[in-house]
């Protein structure tokens, strides 16, 4: 941990404080002040998804704590700061801890009281952030909220439980079926953090979507450490399919987009049901990570180069016009000039719609950590990744450029830059491109679903105006 909290501040993208604190700050403040902030709590979520639901279910009870909860925000009037941390990857890590300094200093400014940190880099490196960062008040682990709220003065209120408030657009949430992984992959940490696959019965996140709709959700991005693993723990059965069908079932609920789908022993069920449903986008958030059998077969991921070929190309039969999301990690232990030469091969023939890569980083308890030598440069692994994203980007625009002049459906997402920003079903937020849309007047309201026309393409968005066939 010595060489991550040694890490410089963090710059553009940062946590809400400058690393600097100029003369206008006043550390002395009033009595009265004091007491009219003293409940607000400001919660800084880093990481993943999953991460943002760990922050909505903490919100939901420290509201019903009355206190005021402000999320990722400027404010410097929220005395008291809990920060949700990431620890999956090297860079998640190094953002996680520069984020705790960067607050640690705004204590020492006095323009905090209070500073807290929970989630994976607490669950990982409680003990070696305590030693190093004594300016925290407490660290807790990833799934110790009833802590927390103790912490913090209050009581865990049983009858909140899976309550939330949602901190994305109201328009859409994420759901998080699961908790933890039972999977073995080599390079993955994330069983370490979180534990063993528990799977959240089907039931509960039926009311769960309810309650979203309610309040005004007509997305759910459905999310998972491993989506197609459900309830093999809890039904003896993996039920991804029954559970996509009853979340479809419930009024308000228009799109249902599913993320992070092993493929490994993929249910052929789950491929019927996002064919024949027509409340779930056909969208699927794939990772494969490789195609070399070779790799594939260290990172222990439990299906070879031929039967990866062979399930995209079933899911492509069966579900027309799906788009496919995958991601790659270069640089693992064992790649080679050929199976890398395999990699980018892989690439070209699929031609996935949507596509992320990240450079191999050695975890501390993985299989890999312990199993194998880390012998490409951390500067190699990056220009194949490099590699990968060029072979993409042509990928990607190619398949833009097909979309000119054709009509779709997006969601409103708001305004930004002088466009109104929507989503097609083959985009999920944050991660994949938008449809830009250029202004008429009249602005359709975020949540709404509007058909378009494709007039203009670049790599990664479209531009688009509104049809005038509504």
């Amino acid at each position: 941990m010595a060489q991550l909290a040694s890490a410089p501040a963090l710059g553009a993208g940062g946590p809400p404080f400058e690393s600097e604190y100029p003369d206008k700050v006043n550390v002395e403040i009033e009595g009265t002040l004091k007491n009219k902030y003293k409940n607000r709590i400001n919660i800084v979520t880093l990481g993943c998804s999953k991460n943002v639901v760990d922050s909505e279910y903490l919100i939901a009870q420290l509201s019903g704590n009355n206190f005021e909860v402000i999320h990722d925000s400027n404010d410097e009037s929220a005395k008291t700061v809990i920060i949700n941390t990431c620890g999956f990857i090297r860079d998640a890590k190094e953002e996680s801890v520069n984020t705790i300094l960067n607050f640690a200093r705004a204590k020492k400014a006095g323009i905090i009281d209070r500073l807290f940190v929970f989630g994976c880099l607490a669950e990982r490196y409680k003990n070696e952030l305590r030693d190093e960062i004594p300016e925290v008040d407490d660290f807790f682990g990833a799934k110790n909220l009833k802590d927390i709220i103790k912490a913090m003065g209050g009581d865990f209120r049983e009858e909140l439980l899976g309550d939330r408030i949602v901190t994305t657009p109201s328009h859409y949430a994420y759901l998080k079926i699961s908790e933890g992984c039972n999977r073995n992959c080599s390079y993955c940490a994330i069983p370490v953090i979180r534990g063993r696959h528990v799977s959240e019965p089907i039931e509960n996140l039926v009311i769960q979507a309810q309650k979203l709709a309610r309040g005004g959700v007509r997305e759910l991005l459905v999310i998972a450490q491993d989506s197609t693993y459900y309830g093999l723990d809890l039904y003896k059965k993996r039920k991804i399919a029954e559970l996509l069908r009853k979340l479809s079932e419930v009024q308000g609920i228009e799109w249902i987009r599913l993320h992070y789908a092993y493929p490994a022993s993929f249910p052929d069920d789950l491929i019927c049901e996002i064919r024949d449903n027509p409340k779930i986008c056909k969208y699927l958030d794939i990772p494969f990570q490789h195609v070399s059998d070779r790799v594939l077969g260290k990172m222990r991921r439990g299906i070879t180069k031929a039967e990866t070929y062979s399930l995209i190309e079933r899911i492509r039969k069966e579900i027309p016009g799906i788009a496919l999301r995958t991601t790659i990690l270069a640089g693992h232990p064992g790649e080679t000039e050929k199976a890398f030469d395999e990699l980018k091969q892989f690439v070209e023939d699929v031609r996935f719609e949507r596509l992320g890569v990240f450079p191999y980083s050695e975890e501390e308890g993985t299989y890999s950590a312990a199993n194998f030598r880390d012998t490409l440069s951390n500067s190699r692994k990056m220009e194949r990744a490099n590699e990968i994203m060029s072979i993409q980007n042509k990928i990607s625009r190619e398949m833009n450029l097909a979309k000119q002049n054709r009509y779709m459906t997006v969601i409103i997402d708001g305004i930004e830059n002088g466009f109104i920003t929507g989503r097609s079903e083959y985009d999920s937020p944050e991660i994949d491109q938008d449809v830009l849309i250029y202004k008429t007047g009249t602005d359709p309201r975020p949540g709404s679903f509007v058909k378009v026309k494709i007039v203009d393409t670049d790599d990664y968005d479209l531009y688009a105006r509104i049809s005038e066939s509504q």
